[in-house]
């Protein structure tokens, strides 16, 4: 398994496959690079980049020191560009397009070449902000007691998930994995979105890197406002809506929208 080391000692696992130009993905909440549809995505770019994922610290075989700072993420992501040969595009999931993009501010088009992010959970509507409230201290408090597998239930409770099917999740085997990484809902939501889950207009508009903001046509309607308000505050930034797409994006679908824009 190979590994790179954090600035503050912290050693991040992650894979690379493929050839040509390289791409960093960053997962959202809950996820480690080999979940979901990663296989699947690697294998559609791997013939025309090179993929680089990685267990974001606190998640799968990474370490995870303490105290948590978004400060560490970035260097965890500017580590595993260091693998890529110190200079990448990063594609960035849900909360990981919130890093994605606070990464590219940080580090520049030294490091990061081009941002492409989708469906960063970002949410203007005031009406949701008591709620957004409301989850992130039950979650905080949960992780506080040790119930980490309460945590991801309010989390995706949250996000809409029936509560017999949370149920039924909680009693399959995976279950322990997904409690594994659960703690780290407390870096994506209270430290990366925060208590204002606003758009960040301001710090978005010093993005100085070509950027691809996108999100699925049939997404929640506020994903769209989002990705819209990101892309008129990002210099330049083009906007995609993937048709029939959720949040739970087809790497059939993803794979030819990211690789045509690296390649570019």
């Amino acid at each position: 398994m190979p590994v790179v080391t954090s600035p503050d000692g912290t050693e991040i696992a992650y894979d690379k496959q493929g050839t040509g130009p390289a791409i960093v993905v960053v997962d959202g909440a809950l996820t480690t690079r080999r979940s979901g549809a990663k296989a699947e995505l690697i294998a559609l770019l791997e013939p025309w980049l090179t993929v680089l994922t990685y267990d974001r610290r606190g998640r799968g075989q990474s370490g995870d020191t303490q105290p948590y700072a978004v400060a560490r993420e970035i260097e965890d992501v500017a580590a595993v560009i260091g693998a890529a040969g110190g200079s990448a595009t990063l594609y960035g999931h849900s909360s990981g397009a919130c890093l994605a993009l606070e990464a590219a501010l940080a580090l520049g088009p030294g490091q990061v070449s081009k941002l492409a992010m989708y469906e960063a959970p970002y949410d203007d509507d005031p009406a949701v902000s008591e709620a957004w409230h409301t989850y992130l201290s039950d979650m905080m408090a949960s992780l506080k007691a040790g119930r980490p597998g309460d945590a991801a239930a309010l989390f995706m409770a949250f996000v809409g998930t029936p509560a017999e099917q949370i149920e039924g999740m909680r009693q399959a085997p995976f279950w322990l994995d997904i409690e594994a990484v659960a703690p780290t809902l407390a870096y994506d939501h209270a430290d990366l979105l925060g208590t204002d889950r606003s758009v960040p207009v301001e710090r978005a508009a010093g993005v100085d890197v070509p950027t691809l903001v996108m999100h699925g046509g049939d997404g929640a309607p506020f994903m769209a406002q989002t990705a819209s308000t990101l892309q008129k505050a990002i210099p330049g930034a083009m906007l995609r809506t993937l048709a029939g797409e959720g949040h739970d994006v087809s790497a059939r679908v993803l794979a030819p929208v990211l690789s045509e824009f690296v390649l570019a």
